[in-house]
């Protein structure tokens, strides 16, 4: 992900994206049309619309740490604070929420990956270092990680192109966090655009890239390969790339470099840079909620998760949000954002991906909290977008398995799992703007008494005002979890189905415990 002014998305890169998101959206589109027929059929008979939930698994079970976060480093202390010995627990329960039980995921890097750099002795800054990192930092990064009991994805600045540099950073940041807390080092962000944006400027106003022009897939392996060999023997992340020239590249990636043994790709459904308004990629409430949004996004990965699980190697998607270029006020941050991200993980978990980080960094649209420090109190905003997080969280623990569902829902979205103690979860989300849908689910064996609760705001463009169970972060919260009364409700089967009424853009999940 790149920052509005240096945001490296070529014109031709993001014809590239769009071609890829217009053919998995063709395939979503028709499979969506037959659905709204039958949908529009029942709904002009006033009939529910029939929902049945499958007790043999859909694929392999959710792994630990499957949903994460991925920071900029200067978010890391924006968030955190500067005090290694007084992390702001606010963040810290932000992130334990995501991961329940679980080792929490953080991925560290984005733009600023290859714009930060630990100094070297002797050594000038370089050009094209915006942010400078030291034993402050990594004492605050250490300190949240070992807290949180966090994995971490670490970039490593690759554009600076200096294996003295490279080196130096990697083991400082070993030194100081431990390798116990490093899943990874990720060598590089999004290189595929080494040769078309800007790196630095000179004192004369002239612009220079990281790269030649034409720099290409074969340059960067050769890249990565020389810095790669100056790393202490940790293992490599790679190749951090959301260029759909590039992703189909993966397999021969990993097949050059041995020592990756986390293949990451970036995904961004929308695009704001370089976006004529009447694009199908440009941010609006009505494309966010669209299944090229989320269906067609995991689509295009579907088939790099073979090219890395052959190879024993787990894919993460370790930096995915809304809108590319930094997201798109009244998209990114309106509670459509909860819904699309709802869906979109679990569309993820369908493909077979590892896990997923969501990109988040301070006045970004798409930031996922705020805070505030006065003294030794720690205050946050959380924004409608971590809802649907939170809201996946509870449905999807680690080892729980997605489950079959058939049924003609038009463009309600279905969602099932099967948690290691034998619940049920059923998700269903409505991106429907202005029409309710009920809808009859039924589960085999299944016939007692289940708990609904609900994910809704005042509306699909609402900012604030979004609960989960009737329970909410407020304007602020100082313990980062939900809280005030719950508003879940029980439901009884009637003639073997559960009838569940889902108002107009809003989400609900149903929970059958064994």
């Amino acid at each position: 992900m790149r920052s509005v002014p240096r945001r490296r998305l070529t014109v031709l890169t993001l014809v590239a994206i769009l071609a890829v998101a217009v053919v998995a959206g063709l395939i979503a589109s028709h499979r969506t049309s037959a659905h709204d027929r039958d949908d529009a059929a029942h709904a002009a008979a006033g009939q529910p619309l029939p929902l049945t939930v499958s007790t043999a698994p859909a694929g392999r079970a959710i792994p630990p740490g499957f949903l994460g976060l991925s920071l900029e480093y200067p978010a890391v202390e924006a968030y955190a604070g500067s005090d290694p010995k007084a992390v702001n627990p606010v963040f810290e329960q932000l992130i334990r929420n995501l991961a329940p039980g679980q080792a929490p995921n953080l991925r560290i890097g984005g733009d600023t990956t290859d714009w930060t750099w630990w100094p070297v002795p002797g050594v000038a800054k370089p050009h094209g270092v915006r942010y400078t990192i030291g034993d402050n930092w990594a004492a605050v990064t250490s300190a949240l990680a070992h807290g949180v009991g966090a994995r971490l994805i670490l970039g490593i600045n690759l554009e600076l192109d200096s294996k003295a540099d490279a080196a130096t950073e990697a083991r400082a940041l070993l030194a100081a966090i431990g390798p116990d807390s490093i899943q990874a080092l990720e060598l590089g962000n999004e290189p595929e655009l080494y040769g078309s944006f800007s790196f630095y400027k000179n004192a004369a106003g002239r612009h220079f890239n990281g790269r030649p022009a034409g720099y290409d897939f074969s340059k960067y392996l050769s890249d990565f390969a020389r810095i790669a060999g100056s790393l202490p023997d940790v293992p490599l992340a790679g190749p951090a790339t959301g260029g759909p020239k590039w992703i189909p590249e993966l397999g021969r990636f990993l097949r050059a470099e041995p020592r990756v043994t986390l293949a990451t790709l970036h995904r961004y459904p929308l695009q704001l840079c370089f976006r004529p308004a009447a694009s199908p990629a440009y941010p609006t409430v009505a494309h966010i909620l669209a299944p090229t949004a989320s269906e067609g996004l995991a689509d295009s990965v579907a088939p790099l998760v073979g090219a890395a699980h052959s190879r024993h190697i787990a894919l993460r998607i370790d930096e995915m949000n809304s809108v590319s270029c930094g997201g798109a006020p009244g998209v990114s941050n309106a509670f459509a954002s909860a819904l699309w991200v709802l869906d979109s993980v679990f569309e993820m978990a369908r493909v077979g991906v590892d896990g997923v980080n969501i990109h988040t960094y301070p006045k970004a649209p798409y930031e996922l909290f705020t805070f505030a420090h006065d003294g030794d109190s720690w205050s946050g905003s959380v924004a409608p977008e971590y809802y649907g997080l939170e809201m996946f969280a509870q449905a999807a623990p680690a080892g729980a398995h997605l489950l079959k569902t058939t049924g003609s829902l038009g463009n309600i979205r279905a969602w099932a799992t099967r948690a290691p103690n034998g619940t049920i979860h059923v998700v269903l989300i409505n991106d429907y703007t202005a029409q309710s849908r009920t809808i009859a689910l039924r589960v085999p064996g299944a016939g007692g008494t289940a708990t609904l609760e609900r994910l809704r705001a005042p509306g699909v463009s609402a900012r604030t005002g979004v609960t989960l169970g009737g329970q909410s972060f407020g304007t602020a919260t100082t313990t980062g979890l939900l809280s005030g009364p719950s508003d879940a409700t029980t439901v009884k089967a009637a003639n073997g189905d559960y009838l569940v009424k889902l108002p107009q853009a809003s989400a609900a999940m149903l929970t059958l415990s064994h």
